[in-house]
C-alpha cells in the first residue's frame, strides 16, 4: 500500500454504478486526511453517484469505499459515524428550532448532552444563527435551512465531511461564514470533500481539487498540477478545467 493510500480518510476502488447507462465507470479516488478535497465535472459526470456510494446511501454495482480504514460497504454504521453528509438540498424538521434541531441530532449520534449543547450553540455562533436559534425552521430562507443543515452535519465532529454544493442559495454573508467554518475545520484537522460549480470557491479553497468526466477521475492536483497536466500555462481554473474536460471528449470520440 502506498503511502497516500495509508494515510487515506476516503478510498475508492474500482466503483462501479449503472442506471440506464454507467454513471460512475471505475473510479479510483483517495483523499488524505486533513485535506480540502473539491470534486469538480460536468453535469452527469457521476459526481453526485459517487458521494452518496459513499455516503451509504446508494449500493454500488462494483468496487470498494474504505473511509479512515473502515469498510464502509461492509460496516455502514462504523463509516456513517466517523462522517457527515449534506445534499445540496437541506433536509432538516420544520417544526424544531435549530437549537432544538441540533440537540437532537447530537443525541443521535450518541452525543454527550451537555456537549451537544455546547456544540450547538458554539455552531449557531460561527454561522450567524444566533438570532433565529429559537424560531422555528419552517420559515427560514432556503440559505438559512441550508446553514441549520451544515451545522446538523457538524455536530457529532465528523472526521470526514462531505459536501454536496454546499453554497448553492446562500447570499455572500453567509457563504463567507460557511466557507470560514468549513476551512476552521480542515484547520483543526477534519477531511473535507466538496462538490461545487463555482470554481473560484474550489480555486481558493481546495488543497487539491479532482475533475471527473463520463464517471472517471480523469485529472486531479492542485491548480498548478492541473495547468500542467491540461498544457494551459497560467490559465485560470476555468480554463484549465474546460480544457480537460475538452481532452476527454475528444479521445472518447470514435
Amino acid at each position: 500500500m502506498n503511502q497516500l493510500q495509508s494515510s487515506a480518510a476516503l478510498d475508492i476502488r474500482g466503483l462501479v454504478k449503472r442506471f440506464d447507462r454507467p454513471a460512475v465507470d471505475g473510479l479510483d479516488l483517495s483523499i488524505r486526511a486533513g485535506e480540502f478535497y473539491t470534486l469538480l465535472g460536468p453535469n452527469g459526470a457521476g459526481k453526485t453517484t459517487s458521494l452518496r456510494i459513499v455516503a451509504g446511501l446508494l449500493r454500488p454495482d462494483a468496487g470498494s469505499v474504505s473511509i479512515f480504514g473502515i469498510d464502509a460497504l461492509a460496516d455502514p454504521i462504523a463509516a456513517k459515524q466517523v462522517m457527515a453528509w449534506l445534499s445540496e438540498e437541506p433536509m432538516i424538521y420544520d417544526k424544531l428550532t435549530p437549537r432544538e434541531y441540533l440537540e437532537f441530532v447530537a443525541g443521535l449520534w450518541g452525543v454527550d448532552a451537555g456537549l451537544g449543547e455546547r456544540r450547538a450553540r458554539d455552531l449557531l455562533g460561527w454561522l450567524g444563527l444566533d438570532a433565529h436559534a429559537h424560531e422555528r425552521c419552517e420559515g427560514f430562507s432556503k440559505g438559512m435551512r441550508q446553514k441549520v443543515a451544515l451545522a446538523g452535519a457538524l455536530v457529532h465532529d465528523p472526521r470526514l465531511i462531505i459536501l454536496d454544493e454546499p453554497l448553492t442559495g446562500l447570499d455572500a454573508g453567509s457563504a463567507r461564514q460557511v466557507k470560514q467554518v468549513l476551512r476552521d475545520h480542515v484547520t483543526a484537522g477534519s477531511t473535507i470533500v466538496m462538490t461545487t460549480h463555482i470554481l473560484d470557491v474550489a480555486e481558493r479553497m481546495a488543497d487539491r481539487i479532482g475533475i471527473i468526466a463520463h464517471g472517471r477521475l480523469i485529472a486531479e492536483g492542485t491548480l498548478d498540477e492541473l495547468r500542467d497536466h491540461a498544457g494551459s500555462g497560467g490559465a485560470s481554473l476555468e480554463d484549465t478545467f474546460l480544457e480537460l474536460v475538452s481532452q476527454t471528449v475528444d479521445h472518447a470520440a470514435p
